[in-house]
């Protein structure tokens, strides 16, 4: 693992943008965002080892049919012990009070000890925490000034200590639980996608296998494409068996063996003909696909997985296009093709996440090797 990691180190070089802009991504935003500063090298640590079903914590709101029945499952699909699972009882909305979220925040807490290093949250509804993320608020703290008015939800945001870490203890080195909705559009949908996140673990990068697909889909939304300079060069990672291809278009069509999928639009069409691999990875650049319930008037994350894609991220209030509030296109890829979880990959590459939910199968691991 070690000489495999070191391998991909010294391949990439990667971009993040030295600033940002403030264009908002609302369905009336029309004017193309600024010309994005030139950006600057950051390397991808090597990461040897990753988390697993030992190191999660499982939170059902027995208050929700759908919490307990699919906690229910994932406990079986992932053998949890019963020290690893937590019930509480939440209003079934899409946004928690500050009180209410404080009071889930103080349970887990009490309840989860030290060895619990992250958290899977069996409930589609509540996404968020006022203007917060679920997901971000318990990592790093509900932060209310955020919430003012649109020009605070567009201001930046915090970094992530846990931002392109080498870590795989995220809680006992940093001291915050990175956190993932086991969430869909029904209870068959969820345990469709529990199911694609366990057949998914060491599953790519083998021998003589056919290769798998990342796909970055630049648009002629330009407000949307503010992260599309951080996309990797098209071509191949050899040693994983993934094929980089970059293309202008409005939608992917047609395409086999999709393990990555990013792009920027309000919403994405043409996700029924695709295959995807067990382990897919797939988001939109837009203001509200973390609006789990569609109240945004965008397409939600939820499409992604109900597509076939085992885990994604979308935002819940407005960002701006801030790229650093979405997945960073190479540090999510190479941190999963070194064998990370799709919830440490997904959590490693978005720097500012207090605004968005990350939401799928939290331990999905393709390319894990043990």
């Amino acid at each position: 693992m070690a000489k495999r990691t070191t391998a991909f180190r010294e391949l990439f070089l990667i971009g993040l943008l030295a600033t940002a802009t403030s264009t908002s991504l609302g369905e009336s935003a029309s004017q193309p965002a600024p010309a994005a500063a030139r950006p600057r090298a950051i390397a991808v640590p090597g990461v040897s080892g990753r988390l697993t079903a030992k190191d999660i914590g499982l939170v059902i709101n027995a208050a929700d049919p759908y919490s307990v029945e699919v906690g229910q499952y994932y406990i079986q699909a992932r053998k949890l012990r019963p020290e690893q699972v937590l019930r509480v009882r939440l209003p079934h909305k899409p946004a928690l009070a500050p009180d209410e979220f404080e009071a889930l925040r103080q349970a887990i807490e009490s309840h989860f000890g030290p060895a619990t290093q992250a958290l899977a949250l069996a409930w589609s509804a509540p996404y968020a925490v006022a203007c917060n993320s679920i997901t971000g608020a318990l990592a790093l703290g509900y932060v209310g000034s955020l919430c003012g008015d649109a020009a605070h939800g567009c201001a930046p945001t915090r970094l992530s200590p846990y931002f392109n870490a080498r870590t795989v203890r995220p809680y006992a080195d940093l001291k915050l639980r990175p956190s993932m909705l086991i969430a869909a559009g029904d209870i068959a949908g969820a345990k469709a996608l529990i199911d694609r996140g366990v057949k998914a673990d060491h599953s790519l990068g083998l021998r003589g296998a056919p290769p798998v697909h990342a796909h970055f889909i630049v648009t002629a939304d330009r407000a949307r494409n503010a992260r599309a300079p951080l996309f990797p060069p098209p071509g191949s990672l050899r040693r994983a068996g993934v094929a980089i291809h970059v293309d202008k278009a409005q939608a992917l069509q047609d395409a086999e063996r999709v393990l990555v999928y990013q792009i920027g639009a309000a919403r994405v069409e043409k996700l029924d003909t695709l295959d995807w691999v067990p382990g897919a990875l797939a988001d939109h650049f837009t203001s509200f696909g973390g609006r789990l319930d569609g109240s945004g008037g965008q397409m939600s994350a939820l499409a992604w997985l109900d597509a076939g894609a085992t885990a994604s991220y979308g935002t819940v209030s407005e960002p701006c296009a801030h790229p650093e509030k979405f997945p960073h296109p190479q540090v999510l890829l190479l941190n999963y093709v070194q064998g990370s979880t799709a919830l440490e990959a997904y959590w490693k590459s978005v720097a500012w996440p207090q605004q968005g939910v990350f939401v799928g199968e939290p331990l999905a691991a393709p390319f894990a090797r043990r």
